[in-house]
């Protein structure tokens, strides 16, 4: 079996889904880890160690899912879960395959076709299932803001934050391309400047606003 980490049940708040280990049907499917007959371990690492891990067998329509599992603090306790799968025809050819979730909340069978199943509790499910949000949901405009313009300076080969340079166009990249993105970098910079300075002005509106005064005669 393998240790597969300590979770906590579902419904105590919304835990994010960045924070929580996944499997990815996509990712399972490129490694091999669907044919038919595979067996093997799956495992999570945090700087090149392994933190946790689990056992697959992979059937033609199900993954099977061996691994241990405490909740709450409690107990290690072993779990055997079963994960059905759909392949679903591609436009062009083949097929693309899905995790249909086996999670029943209030009574209610899930069965969402899904790409990932999250382990944050004993049973791997869908985010819906354990209510995981996305951490841009709980982001103030201006981090949202800020996200997207690093993502794109990132993605140029430099470094995030407004305080940095700008870099330099990559080779072999159009330059057209190059100006469009540098062009939605800067304006989603200017976006979280404009979104931030209005909440700061909102603050400070606050903090100078006179109090009214209460009498007891009138």
């Amino acid at each position: 079996m393998g240790g597969f980490g300590s979770g906590r049940p579902a419904g105590l708040g919304r835990d994010k889904v960045e924070s929580s280990r996944s499997i990815d049907v996509n990712q399972l499917h490129r490694e091999g880890c669907l044919r038919p007959g595979w067996w093997g371990e799956w495992q999570w690492t945090r700087e090149g160690k392994k933190v946790a891990f689990i056992n697959m067998h992979a059937e033609e329509d199900r993954l099977n899912l061996t691994y241990r599992v405490r909740i709450a603090g409690g107990d290690w306790e072993d779990v055997e879960e079963t994960v059905r799968i759909v392949r679903i025809p591609c436009q062009f050819g083949g097929t693309r395959p899905y995790f249909i979730c086996s999670g029943v909340v209030n009574g209610t069978p899930c069965g969402r076709r899904v790409a990932k199943l999250y382990g944050s509790g004993r049973y791997f499910l869908c985010r819906h299932c354990y209510r995981l949000a996305h951490a841009s949901q709980s982001e103030e405009p201006w981090d949202r803001a800020l996200r997207r313009a690093n993502k794109i300076r990132m993605r140029l080969g430099g470094e995030p934050g407004m305080s940095e340079a700008f870099p330099e166009r990559p080779k072999g990249m159009w330059q057209r391309t190059y100006e469009r993105l540098r062009r939605q970098a800067l304006e989603a910079e200017f976006e979280a400047d404009a979104a931030f300075a209005e909440r700061l002005q909102l603050l400070v509106s606050r903090i100078e606003k006179p109090k009214p005064t209460r009498s007891f005669w009138t």
